[in-house]
């Protein structure tokens, strides 16, 4: 299944839905404002919050932490000992971990668990401008985790970006 995510959702207090391939909204980002650190919700349609996602405060390097209902699902950071400058380790709560490379700021990776394809992000397949596709190619993958995990991996590499 493919999502369509527009490539400003990362501002504080900005809000966008995403959409499946047949344009309905699958899920709102819902950006929250005045808070002490970055915080996004991942909402269904219906405004029930899936999915949490914040920054982490006190940290090394940068992290993001995701939560479905207040209990921590996964943490997101760059990989420790990495070659690629593009590549993210996504620690999973039950011990096992994602892992993210490509070409994050292009739009352009993948997501994989033990080698294999879970899902791929990218912009070839869309004409529309600032706007990025989730492929989820596992049909028992979890959707809203990965569709979290993009916006964590994009945010992180931006805010890096930012800091050089």
């Amino acid at each position: 299944m493919r999502y369509l995510v527009r490539d400003r959702v990362f501002g504080i207090g900005d809000d966008y839905w995403i959409e499946d391939e047949q344009g309905r909204k699958a899920f709102l980002v819902d950006g929250k404002a005045m808070r002490l650190r970055e915080t996004f919700e991942l909402k269904d349609p219906q405004g029930q919050v899936l999915i949490d996602i914040r920054k982490k405060l006190i940290s090394l390097r940068d992290t993001m932490v995701i939560e479905r209902g207040d209990e921590p699902l996964a943490t997101v950071k760059r990989k420790r000992f990495s070659l690629l400058r593009n590549h993210f380790r996504v620690a999973l709560e039950d011990g096992s971990e994602l892992d993210v490379s490509g070409k994050i700021l292009d739009r352009e990776f993948a997501i994989e668990y033990d080698g294999e394809l879970l899902a791929e992000i990218s912009r070839r397949w869309l004409r529309i401008r600032e706007t990025y596709g989730v492929n989820v190619v596992r049909e028992d993958a979890d959707p809203a985790l990965l569709i979290a995990v993009a916006v964590c991996v994009i945010r992180l590499a931006e805010r890096e970006r930012e800091g050089d």
